[in-house]
């Protein structure tokens, strides 16, 4: 199977039968006092808090790690090692813990861009998959995850945590019941701090800067295209550009979007998106937006979710009412006769003058999201999964749809973009980025707002159809670089 790995990575059914007898019966369920291996593909920050995680968690052991930063990789090798007394596998090729038959699940915290090949190499290979948000660079290998967890028979959970949440259910029942009439809209907000002084600002440099020395480039852009390193900065700050990243919206956003679809029960794609913002302010070499609307035309009830960067203020009207609950990363449910606003641990119902009512749904936001991993991994039984692959597909795809729109837009005064809009949650949205913005001191007539078209997708072809579809479709995947490739037929 090894040089299967290095080629083609089981391509063939043929393949794929024999990684399976190799690895045991997918249908397989570990006794009581069986350990699962766990290895951790991607040490930096999130990946190092797996590492916690997972060593610590009943029922399962940490035996191996793999990073192509070898200073990464040794650093928390090392530090494992002087901390619990034995030493991790270590591997800077995936393939070659792929490879491992002694190893039975993996967490990946790689960048977007690796999600999608990892889970699928993950699941030929015979190993159950905890994958970082967002699941996906794209819409179509999000898809192509699914197909893989469903072919080989494994236990894929999505990394949004806030699915194993004890407040969000409980609200969403409770509002659906019509405790406080009919749901007008959902907003799901990403008001986070990415400026001056943070990892939202891209260094520009006058040319290309070496590569750090303990980074094997080829192994760490994988499917991505191997550009030369234009910022000074190799690690996090790849999330602003669209080579690598998604913005703060398949970055921190993807949470609250997630919460938005669940809100809404959790439908398919959206049959309509549109997207307007832009990088304001910061005049650095990133590339996606800081400051950004979306727009989803579920009917009855639109989505929207907003993205700011820049930084709060006061005197900033913008922040009025729903947006001062102290809900700046999370989600508001907005109904005939008030709203519910919840960060991560849950939140208040708060009444239409924004008053706060004594109705609270709170939890611990999501904390047994690892064990719920485990748990199904041992009982190998999806259902029991709170964030299966296919729920983080649909909420990942719902952030390219917007990046989408918004990579088509087209530069508009104030004026001109107002008049593209005509749903007034939509338009409240827009008017609260203005003076945003204003506040901010953005000179919209130098830095003027790029307005993305109404773009029409069908949720069961997970295509985009009708005007501007065949540029829209373009970014529907990405070129593959070889052997990187996600493939077709998984």
């Amino acid at each position: 199977m090894e040089n299967l790995t290095r080629r083609s990575f089981m391509k063939t059914a043929a393949a794929a039968g024999a990684a399976m007898a190799a690895y045991g019966p997918a249908t397989g369920v570990l006794g009581a006092n069986e350990q699962l291996r766990i290895a951790v593909i991607g040490v930096g920050g999130q990946g190092s808090g797996h590492m916690r995680y997972f060593h610590g968690a009943e029922g399962a052991k940490l035996v191996a790690i793999c990073d192509a930063d070898r200073s990464q990789l040794e650093k928390r090798a090392a530090d494992f090692e002087k901390q619990n007394g034995y030493k991790l596998k270590t591997f800077t090729d995936m393939r070659e813990l792929f490879d491992d038959k002694e190893i039975d699940a993996v967490t990946t915290a790689t960048p977007n861009f690796w999600h999608s090949l990892t889970t699928i190499w993950a699941c030929q290979a015979g190993k159950d998959m905890y994958c970082e948000k967002p699941v996906s660079h794209n819409i179509w290998e999000g898809r192509k995850m699914v197909e893989a967890a469903r072919k080989y028979d494994r236990i894929v959970q999505t990394g949004t945590q806030k699915r194993s949440s004890e407040a969000h259910p409980a609200a969403f029942a409770w509002l659906r019941e019509g405790n406080l009439g009919a749901i007008k809209c959902v907003r799901s907000l990403c008001y986070k701090g990415r400026y001056e002084g943070t990892n939202g600002i891209v260094d520009p440099t006058n040319g290309p800067v070496p590569v750090p020395a303990s980074v094997d480039y080829n192994l760490w852009c994988g499917p991505a295209d191997m550009l030369p390193l234009m910022r000074k900065d190799l690690h996090y700050k790849w999330h602003w550009m669209w080579n690598t990243g998604n913005g703060d919206l398949g970055n921190q956003g993807i949470h609250e979007m997630d919460l938005g679809r669940w809100a809404l029960g959790d439908p398919k794609l959206a049959p309509r998106v549109m997207s307007f913002g832009g990088r304001f302010r910061v005049n650095d070499a990133g590339e996606t937006p800081n400051t950004q609307i979306v727009f989803f035309d579920y009917k009855p009830v639109p989505l929207i979710f907003e993205v700011r960067g820049l930084p709060r203020k006061i005197g900033d009207k913008s922040m009025d009412g729903w947006a001062r609950t102290g809900t700046g990363v999370g989600m508001v449910v907005q109904c005939e006769g008030g709203y519910w606003a919840a960060g991560d641990g849950g939140g208040y119902v708060w009444n239409n003058d924004n008053t706060r009512t004594d109705k609270r749904f709170a939890g611990g936001g999501g904390s047994g999201h690892h064990e719920n991993f485990l748990q199904a991994v041992k009982k190998h039984d999806v259902k029991h999964l709170n964030a299966d692959i296919e729920k983080g597909h649909y909420s990942s795809a719902l952030c390219h749809m917007g990046n989408v729109s918004y990579r088509l837009g087209k530069k508009m005064s104030v004026e001109e973009a107002r008049k593209t809009l005509d749903n007034e949650h939509v338009l409240d949205s827009f008017d609260r980025m203005i003076e945003h913005l204003k506040v901010n001191e953005v000179d919209l007539e130098k830095e003027p707002i790029t307005m993305g078209p109404m773009l029409s997708f069908d949720p069961e072809t997970e295509v985009f159809v009708g005007d501007m579809a065949d540029m829209a479709n373009m970014y529907l995947k990405r070129n593959y670089r070889e052997p990187f490739v996600v493939p077709n037929e998984v």
